[in-house]
């Protein structure tokens, strides 16, 4: 990246493609993840890149203890995005180009996309545009984080999380991310095979700056570029609030809820995971030539 941290970004090329989707993932995830996600895009006729966000997946950590979810500033982010967007114009990867974005690359893909990112296109998946919490302990993420950075205790894991990770600790029957038991099988897998896979939550710094993050987003005009975005009904990670508030004056988005569904919607099970499919690429298929 531009400030010198190993970034990994992956692609999956297909010869004569129609275009590229650039696939920005969310918190804790990893190109591997989304491998049968790909599998479905590239059948469709799309190239894709993708990226490990700084800290997570196999890209660098910056935090000391690796298990902990962290960043310095959320802005820091978009240096990846310029680092996948290099990647992609130095693998000649074809136009138009369009993005595809879960829950904090939902966060992350807004910004870019106000800032230019060269997509035609956007679909958004359970984007974290505010952080799903109950009302009484929705001032925290203003207060607390300011308070434990002046005592040097920024980088703690925020409260109610922990070093290890959710899918393997969590279990199925009360995990917020599928409703479907083969994906959650999926996930743990990888959790368990590679330590780089199983990062924990996130730092109390960490939940502040995405919070001023989604503030700043709130404040800014949308973008004028096409955008889908979907939610499940069961939502619990996000704040659906958020999501229809940034709906209210955007003429260019549509929203799509998905009943049944909960966070992970491209993880879902195969009749909530093959409607995302199936209607993103009919979404994004009017642009192509």
């Amino acid at each position: 990246s531009h400030d010198g941290l190993r970034l990994r970004v992956t692609i999956w090329p297909v010869n004569d493609a129609v275009g590229t989707i650039l696939l920005f993932t969310g918190r804790t995830e990893y190109a591997e993840k989304y491998g049968r996600v790909a599998n479905d895009l590239t059948s469709a006729g799309y190239s894709i890149a993708t990226i490990d966000w700084r800290g997570q997946g196999k890209s660098e950590r910056i935090a000391e203890d690796p298990r902990l979810g962290h960043i310095e500033d959320f802005p820091d982010f978009q240096l990846d995005v310029a680092t996948l967007v290099q990647a992609a114009q130095d693998h000649d990867l074809p136009e138009p180009w369009y993005l595809i974005a879960h829950s904090m690359g939902g966060c992350i893909g807004l910004r870019a996309m106000i800032e230019g990112l060269p997509v035609e296109r956007a679909v958004f998946s359970a984007p974290m545009w505010g952080l799903h919490m109950p009302l009484v302990v929705r001032p925290l993420p203003f207060v607390l984080p300011p308070v434990m950075r002046a005592v040097g205790r920024g980088t703690d894991f925020a409260p109610g999380t922990r070093p290890e990770n959710y899918v393997v600790y969590s279990g199925f029957e009360d995990n917020m991310l599928t409703t479907d038991l083969d994906t959650n099988k999926f996930m743990a897998r990888h959790a368990e095979a590679d330590p780089d896979f199983a990062l924990g939550g996130p730092s109390v710094d960490w939940v502040g700056r995405a919070t001023t993050e989604n503030r700043y987003l709130a404040s800014c005009p949308r973008p004028a570029k096409p955008v889908l975005t979907f939610f499940g009904s069961d939502e619990q990670i996000v704040s659906i609030s958020a999501i229809k508030a940034m709906h209210d004056d955007w003429p260019s988005a549509t929203l799509r809820l998905i009943e049944g569904a909960r966070h992970e919607l491209m993880m879902e099970a195969p009749k909530f995971r093959n409607e995302f499919i199936t209607e993103s690429v009919e979404f994004l298929s009017p642009v192509q030539t």
